[in-house]
Formats: structure tokens, C-alpha cells, sequence
């Protein structure tokens, strides 16, 4: 089940489970759609992988199935991927 995590790593805005703004990759790094587009190209930072968008979960299965507390945020700030 997906964590649902609460904001973008690279600019920590806040993406509730509601949004259709939250870009998540296949190991689920969790970014705005913002930041995808503009600072990172389309490709995740961490593992290389591309995006899309994330599902939302409906809103009567939230009370059993929270979404994540834990906010993660790239301490080095985000970049894009470098080609090798």
C-alpha cells in the first residue's frame, strides 16, 4: 500500500492525499508536480527512475488506511540527474 507521503523532497510543500499535484516514482520518492517539471527534468534524483502522477486515495478509506506522517526532504537540496 502506498504511504501517502505528505510533502515534495526537494521543495517541502505540503501534497495531502487529496492532491493530484504529488509525483511518486516506482520506490515511491514522493515530489510535486512543480519540481519534476521545472528542477528535475522528469527523472527522480534518488534512483534514476521517472515519475507519475500519484493516486489518490478516496477519502472514505483515509480513517483506515492513513496517510503518512513523515515528512522527507532532501538535506543536499534537489538537482537534476546527470547523464553519465
Amino acid at each position: 500500500m502506498l504511504e501517502l507521503r505528505p510533502n515534495c523532497e526537494c521543495c517541502d510543500r505540503d501534497l495531502p492525499p487529496e492532491t493530484e499535484q504529488a509525483m511518486i516514482c516506482t520506490f515511491e520518492c514522493t515530489f510535486c508536480v512543480d519540481c519534476v517539471d521545472k528542477v528535475l527534468g522528469g527523472i527522480c534524483p534518488n534512483c534514476g527512475g521517472m515519475f507519475v502522477q500519484r493516486p489518490v486515495r478516496p477519502a472514505a478509506l483515509l480513517a483506515k488506511y492513513p496517510a503518512s506522517t513523515k515528512r522527507v526532504l532532501k538535506a543536499e537540496g534537489c538537482a537534476p540527474v546527470r547523464a553519465a
